[in-house]
């Protein structure tokens, strides 16, 4: 479990480079999801639409919230946008800046997602072969309308014996196909143009706004890290010396029961410093309540000073 929580840890740093590899085996996890999922068409009129856009687009829901969940900066996002103002105000650049950045990132295997299903094309035809104008299609003259929508909702079910060997219901999939990919390949063509021009263009637009947010997004995420590391490190020390409090005020009753206990050292210079002269629960309560509502400003030259 400790391993798992270090694993988990480490995926949410805010590198950027582990970021992007998150996104790139979420999106390969999506690929590899699709090609070993078992894909089998209900084939009646009135599942094949609810199950084809439900495998089109619930999973795509699924990995969006993978991709957030993973991503630190989700949460520190929402965090400094709900935050109340204190002494440090709220930079809208930057809390856009992030959002931008965790969408952008949680994007990637959902989109993936969606256009492997469109050029496979199964998805499309189970989800609309029941829609489909049988005017369009010779074959369907001489059957009467009831008989038309079975034949076009077992158009996905290429093994059922009235398809088998019909040719109208091999036209129906022959163009719901060619329409799902030429989907599929829209929507890549136009998300390679749309990143194309974003990277190219970006040069165009105020670098010093944008290197102002990367690093102010950057810097909100680390000190909230080291926020936690300090606090997680003055427990442990006020933790330490609470024990040995507690195992000296208890030693008269240990004597009793024939145990040996050292006497309680003292704490090295170190320890002490690190607490801060933190020393009760109250004090720590009013510690954090205060960062929260009233994060210090962004100036370090004050505590120089002092």
């Amino acid at each position: 479990m400790d391993r798992f929580r270090m694993i988990f840890q480490y995926f949410q740093s805010n590198s950027e480079s582990v970021m992007n590899g998150i996104c790139g085996l979420l999106a390969l996890a999506s690929v590899k999801m699709y090609t070993s999922f078992d894909f089998s068409c209900p084939c009646l009129p009135q599942y094949n639409m609810a199950y084809g856009l439900g495998i089109m687009f619930i999973p795509p829901v699924i990995l969006f919230l993978c991709g957030l969940i993973l991503n630190r900066q989700s949460l520190v996002m929402l965090e400094e946008w709900r935050r109340p103002q204190g002494r440090r105000k709220k930079d809208l650049a930057v809390i856009r800046y992030m959002c931008s950045s965790i969408m952008q990132r949680a994007m990637v295997a959902p989109v993936v997602w969606i256009v492997v299903t469109l050029l496979d094309g199964k998805c499309l035809i189970c989800a609309f072969s029941g829609s489909m104008d049988p005017e369009k299609f010779v074959g369907f003259a001489n059957v009467s309308a009831v008989q038309v929508q079975q034949l076009l909702a077992k158009v996905p079910c290429k093994d059922d014996e009235l398809v088998r060997n019909n040719v109208s219901s091999k036209a129906v999939s022959r163009y719901l196909r060619c329409w799902s990919q030429a989907l599929g390949w829209s929507i890549l063509l136009i998300l390679i143009i749309a990143a194309f021009l974003a990277r190219w263009l970006r040069p165009c637009f105020d670098q010093a706004t944008l290197l102002q947010a990367h690093h102010w997004s950057n810097y909100i995420d680390i000190e909230q890290k080291i926020f936690e590391e300090t606090c997680c490190e003055h427990s442990r020390l006020f933790a330490h010396r609470c024990i040995l409090h507690f195992f000296e005020s208890m030693r008269q009753e240990i004597k009793l029961h024939s145990f040996s206990l050292p006497r309680e050292r003292e704490a090295p210079e170190g320890e002490e410093d690190l607490l801060q002269g933190i020393t009760d629960q109250d004090q720590v309560n009013k510690l954090l309540k205060t960062w929260y509502y009233e994060k210090p400003p962004l100036d370090v030259s004050q505590a120089a000073q002092r």
